[in-house]
Formats: structure tokens, sequence, C-alpha cells
């Protein structure tokens, strides 16, 4: 339920009781004191339709399956008030007789006191359950934070993770780096030796040619 309405039943409640009050008290009296404390009533009355509205506007507002239950509890309320209304009129006319009026009263009152019976068990099942609402939200709260725990524990090891493998693509970098330097320098020493072999080879093939131009001297002479 809406703690909102709960609060908004509490005040109707209250006011509810402190209108049976008055009405009975307002019946014995006479003159300007009835005058007061019939105006007195008619400003409770207002007070007590306020909070129906609001207690109204506040049950449309919410799922279905609390908005029913609500709207059955204003229908009662704004039973009652209407009784109040009809009592302030009956009181004001002064047309009824002492003994209509008593019995008009009482039977009020035998409402009122029926109604605040069942507004005082309802307020006690409502204070129920909030009070198992209000530890269902803690046992929530306590499985948020530990999700949250799990949460941060997590990302603080994806974190981990993610900086291992940044040192490891620094790593391949340099490693790629030195691979490139290496075969650039193999590239120059096997340009070196071909050039090497070509050079070894001429000046074997020019040994040999001078080799036989001796040899064919000597043996020509």
């Amino acid at each position: 339920m809406s703690q909102v309405f709960e609060r908004y039943e509490r005040q109707y409640c209250e006011l509810s009781a402190n209108l049976s009050k008055k009405c009975t008290s307002a019946s014995s009296l006479d003159g300007e004191q009835k005058k007061q404390k019939l105006s007195d009533i008619k400003s409770g009355v207002e007070d007590a339709e306020t909070l129906i509205k609001k207690m109204n506007l506040e049950a449309r507002s919410l799922p279905p399956n609390v908005k029913s239950s609500l709207l059955v509890k204003l229908r009662e309320y704004k039973s009652d008030l209407n009784n109040f209304k009809n009592e302030v009129k009956r009181i004001t006319s002064g047309n009824l007789n002492a003994a209509a009026r008593d019995e008009l009263l009482e039977a009020g009152m035998a409402d009122t006191r029926t109604t605040s019976a069942d507004q005082r068990t309802r307020l006690m099942m409502s204070t129920d359950r909030l009070g198992r609402t209000t530890d269902r939200v803690k046992d929530s709260r306590k499985t948020m934070l530990e999700t949250e725990e799990l949460g941060v524990s997590i990302l603080e090891d994806l974190y981990g993770q993610r900086q291992s493998l940044l040192r490891a693509h620094e790593t391949l970098h340099g490693v790629d780096d030195n691979v490139g330097k290496s075969k650039k320098i193999l590239t120059a020493m096997t340009r070196r030796m071909n050039r090497n072999k070509w050079t070894i080879g001429a000046i074997i093939t020019v040994l040999v040619l001078a080799i036989i131009l001796i040899l064919d001297f000597k043996l020509t002479r």
C-alpha cells in the first residue's frame, strides 16, 4: 500500500473521531455556542472531504491490484462523510424533535464506533503489512549491496585484465619492431654475402685464368 495513502487515511480517521465527538456535543448546545460548534464541524467536514479527494487521487495512481482495494475503503469513508454532512444539516435545521435527534445521534454514534473499529483494524493490518514491507526492503537493500560489492570486484578484475592486455600489446608491438629491425639486418647481410660471393668468384676466376696463362707460357717455352 502507498505510504501517502496510509498517512491520509490516519488523518481522516482522527478527524472522523473528532467530528463525531463534536456532533454529539453540538446537539446539547444552544445559541452562540451551538453556532460556533457547527462552524467547527463544517470546517472539519471540509477538511475530511479534502482528505478523501487526496486519497482518491493517490489510489487511482497506484497499480490496479492495489487500487481496487483502496477504492472500496474510499466508498466507506465517503459514506461516513455523508453521514456527518446529514448530521450537520439536521443540527442546523432544528426541525427534528429531541427524541428523533437522540435516536439519530445514537445510530450515528453506533455507525461511527463500528467504522472506527473497522478503521483501527485496517490500520493495524496496514501497520503489520508496512512492517513486513520494511523487512523486505531491508533484505532487498542488503542483496543490492552484496550485488554492488560483487560488481565492483568484477570491475576491478576486468580492469586488471585490461591492464595486462595493454602491457601484452605493448610487448608484442616491441617484438614486432625488433623483428622488423632484425629482418632488415638479415636482408642487408644477405645482400652483402651475395656481393661477397660474386667478388670471391671473380677473384677465383681471375686466379685460374692467371695460372692457366702462366702454365701455357712455361710450356710453350
